[in-house]
């Protein structure tokens, strides 16, 4: 059994974000780079598919500059059988759109038997690639899963993900793409042996040209979502004090959540 982990190396959700003024990009000056966290659910899912199933041969697949390479030599360490960085100068402006093309594309004739991904990356919050990565591949899609069982002889999986609520369970024909959750499991850390056995390992790296997509189909061109203005928002908070009885200020109260806070 093939499976693919999709991960992005995002910024570590501890560091503070600084955009220069009329930037439309942060400042990595001193910026630490992770996994997305939901990447690592769906990172550890696949090593417990292979610890449940036996035979399950993991490939990380990523895609960013050169140094995206860390998030990779990262899920080598906790297990990944190899690992792809697509990486190409082309990609630079490419939105969650053309992110998908591309890793669609990397993972063509692969005959992945499942593909994971994060349910979203918490740089830019899209929720977006996983899905369109299934629609490219023409495959079906599961989103937010928070329990996943695969019969590997039947060629079919049980998910399960959490709805406001309530619990909905779906069965599908693999091959499939899921989408990891919080509650699916709770990622490992990577041991000594695994980091020093991930920096000898190869990492194929697959540029625009060797995934067969036109310059027209590359970053900003062919992007449909275009960053108009990027900067970190005030935390100056407003802060009223209502006083009387209940009864007086809950219609004050109202009217102030409604047209002020716009949270009603």
């Amino acid at each position: 059994m093939k499976v693919a982990v999709l991960v992005k190396h995002v910024p570590d959700t501890e560091t503070r974000i600084q955009v220069k003024p009329g930037d439309k990009k942060i400042n990595e000056e001193g910026v630490t780079y992770i996994i997305s966290p939901f990447d690592e659910f769906a990172m550890e899912e696949a090593l417990l598919l292979r610890e449940r199933l036996g035979d399950v041969q993991i490939t990380a697949v990523a895609l960013g500059p050169q140094k995206a390479t860390e998030a990779l030599r990262t899920c080598l360490a906790l297990g990944a059988d190899d690992a792809i960085l697509v990486s190409d100068p082309a990609f630079e402006g490419a939105d969650a759109y053309v992110t998908a093309k591309a890793l669609a594309a990397a993972l063509k004739g692969g005959n992945y038997d499942l593909i994971l991904a994060g349910k979203q990356a918490v740089d830019d919050d899209a929720a977006y690639v996983g899905t369109a990565v299934a629609e490219f591949l023409d495959l079906p899609v599961i989103n937010l899963v928070t329990k996943l069982e695969v019969n590997k002889a039947a060629g079919t999986a049980v998910a399960a993900r959490d709805l406001d609520g309530y619990s909905q369970v779906i069965e599908v024909k693999l091959p499939a793409v899921f989408t990891a959750q919080k509650g699916l499991n709770n990622p490992r850390l990577p041991a000594l042996m695994g980091i020093m056995k991930a920096k000898k390992k190869e990492i194929r790296t697959l540029n625009a040209q060797a995934l067969g997509l036109a310059p027209n189909e590359l970053g900003a061109e062919g992007a449909k979502v275009e960053v108009k203005e990027m900067f970190v928002p005030s935390k100056a908070r407003k802060n009223k004090v209502l006083t009387g009885a209940p009864a007086e200020t809950a219609p004050e109260l109202v009217k102030l959540l409604a047209e002020e806070a716009k949270v009603l």
